[in-house]
């Protein structure tokens, strides 16, 4: 941490010990709502379903080579294959929005065609594997579901329109080749290296398995009893992989990856549900914020509640994992399900500094027709979710 983020923390933490008035009965309450609302995520959330997706996160970020997902953004690649890979890669590459830039102006100077780049810096942030793990496992199955195709849909008709759209400028462009490098030979199989990462997808489904409603009958309630067995046999498993297939120096820098990924996100995450727990309480709980503002605002399925909803998710910058507490505490107050899925659509692909940073790769003409599909695609994206599970 940088000493210009120490002293502005520090100075943070004064000015509120400070000026915020605690005598306040509604204040009081919503500062018991934060740490309510954190002790909930520590007890219900972080060991059964974080610690797993940190540890896949980590494996992708070590053992799955980028390059071998970029080359297929090349000029030669077909179109087919090249929005396929672009529309999926941020469930492989595990990026967020920040980390996702670099990689789009790498891939779009080098030569790719403005419709898979675009697809791509798109998929990057909005299919990471932890946002979508926590999504369904916080906020619904419906949800999250909703969030994973929606977002795998966008990227592929983001893209498509991109192309479209610009297809003079792109074709004006030098066609260029993107420089991959050769992957390095491990000496495991592909087929090794997508057990071994399937095993820990297994691990995490399986000891974030819900516990089905008092009457259920049939084989949920039977994988609920037996979750426990199951979670530990597929971890002796894992165990027996790394043993046999991975190298000491491998496993330290998938221990390695899976630390930086835990201590990156885990205080962003932490101070998301502080602050959402503050502003917005848990659901059916009072917090600083009037639960009739949001159902003003964002109630209902209305397109007004949809368009605030994706507009605002596209200029606010979500850290990693941070939209999902901040969403349960807009759902607790009243949000619509629609405005909920327009926002989750919208907000982790942009933001006001992630569009700066396009702009300048790509010029403002391009960024501002991107930012807005992205905004229209959300809007109805989220009246259609919400007609359907409202």
């Amino acid at each position: 941490m940088k000493e210009r983020t120490k002293l502005l923390l520090i100075v943070g933490i004064f000015a509120a010990a400070y000026y915020v008035p605690w005598s306040s009965p509604l204040i009081r309450q919503s500062g018991l709502e934060a740490f309510m609302m954190l002790q909930e995520y520590a007890r219900e959330h972080v060991l059964t379903c974080l610690i797993p997706a940190f540890f896949i996160a980590g494996a992708i970020a070590v053992f799955v080579s980028q390059a071998s997902v970029l080359k297929y953004f090349g000029a030669q690649a077909g179109k087919l294959l090249s929005y396929s890979v672009a529309s999926i890669s941020g469930t492989i590459l595990a990026v967020c929005s920040c980390t996702v830039l670099p990689l789009f102006a790498g891939i779009y100077t080098r030569g790719a065609g403005i419709g898979p780049a675009t697809a791509f810096l798109y998929s990057g942030p909005a299919i990471n594997v932890l946002a979508i793990t926590m999504t369904a496992k916080i906020l619904g199955w419906q949800l999250g579901l909703a969030r994973a195709v929606g977002a795998i849909v966008f990227a592929v008709v983001t893209g498509l329109l991109m192309a479209l759209i610009f297809r003079k400028d792109d074709a004006a462009r030098t066609a260029g080749q993107i420089y991959v490098p050769d992957a390095e030979d491990t000496g495991r199989t592909l087929f090794q290296e997508t057990l071994y990462i399937l095993t820990m997808v297994l691990i995490l489904v399986f000891a974030a398995f819900a516990k089905p409603a008092p009457d259920s009958t049939g084989l949920w309630p039977a994988i609920f009893a037996a979750k426990w067995y199951i979670t530990v046999a597929l971890l002796i498993i894992l165990g027996w992989m790394l043993k046999a297939w991975f190298t000491k120096d491998e496993c330290k820098s998938w221990v390695d990856a899976t630390w930086g990924f835990m201590k990156q996100i885990f205080p962003l995450l932490a101070g998301g549900v502080l602050v959402a727990g503050f502003m917005l309480g848990r659901p059916g709980e009072t917090a600083l914020i009037p639960e009739h503002w949001i159902q003003t605002l964002l109630g209902g399925n209305s397109l007004s509640a949809n368009l605030i909803a994706s507009v605002a998710g596209a200029l606010m910058y979500f850290a990693t994992l941070t939209e999902v507490p901040i969403l349960q505490g807009l759902l607790g107050a009243g949000m619509g399900k629609g405005p909920a899925l327009a926002l989750l659509l919208a907000g982790p692909a942009l933001s006001l500094p992630n569009m700066l940073v396009i702009g300048s790769v790509m010029g403002v003409k391009k960024t501002a027709t991107f930012c807005g599909i992205i905004v229209v695609m959300s809007t109805i994206a989220g009246m259609v979710y919400g007609a359907l599970f409202a």
